[in-house]
């Protein structure tokens, strides 16, 4: 189990220029924007416009600060309240519009191609669901014996299922070829 510290991630332009995003987590280790097989982000979205395209990618977004976004898939408008996670593919075109001032956004993308995922809320004290890969906390409290915050994130393996009193958001990776 490895606890990566918000405070600690460093802020890096996102793909279109827009905004800035910070690294989680990525596979395999070192990969760029242009070859991991998942990568696990943050996101401060501070004005509306739209996202980068992730081509071949799925991409759940998980609004974790703030009052939420609307989300434009060029049909209408998604109303992307905080803390409902929402899947769509990379490769989508999507502008974002802020519903009550700036957010922070958790983003987990995967190649799909090699890989699934699934992204759930999880209340305090729930069990820990098959193929968690990464805790994100959404309330400080303590999460396998570590005290955590907002953002904080722990990176577990398959057999680690630490318990936690915090409200966190469970990031689930699976094979490309899950039915």
């Amino acid at each position: 189990m490895k606890l990566v510290r918000r405070a600690d991630l460093v802020p890096q332009p996102w793909k279109n220029g827009g905004g800035v995003t910070r690294e989680i987590a990525a596979h395999p280790p070192g990969a760029g924007l242009e070859d991991f097989d998942w990568r696990l982000s943050m996101a401060e979205i501070a004005s509306d416009g739209p996202f980068s395209a992730f081509p071949g990618i799925d991409r759940t977004l998980t609004v974790i600060e703030g009052d939420g976004l609307a989300l434009d898939f060029g049909a209408g408008a998604v109303d992307l309240p905080a803390l409902r996670p929402l899947a769509f593919p990379g490769e989508a075109p999507v502008a974002a519009r802020l519903r009550g001032g700036p957010v922070t956004d958790l983003n987990v993308m995967t190649r799909r191609a090699a890989l699934s995922h699934a992204v759930r809320l999880l209340p305090p004290g729930a069990p820990i669901p098959a193929g968690t890969a990464a805790l994100v906390a959404l309330t400080n409290g303590m999460a396998g014996g570590q005290a955590i915050s907002l953002g904080d994130t722990l990176l577990i393996e398959p057999d680690e299922m630490p318990q936690s009193d915090a409200t966190m958001l469970a990031v689930m990776l699976f094979p490309a070829d899950r039915t």
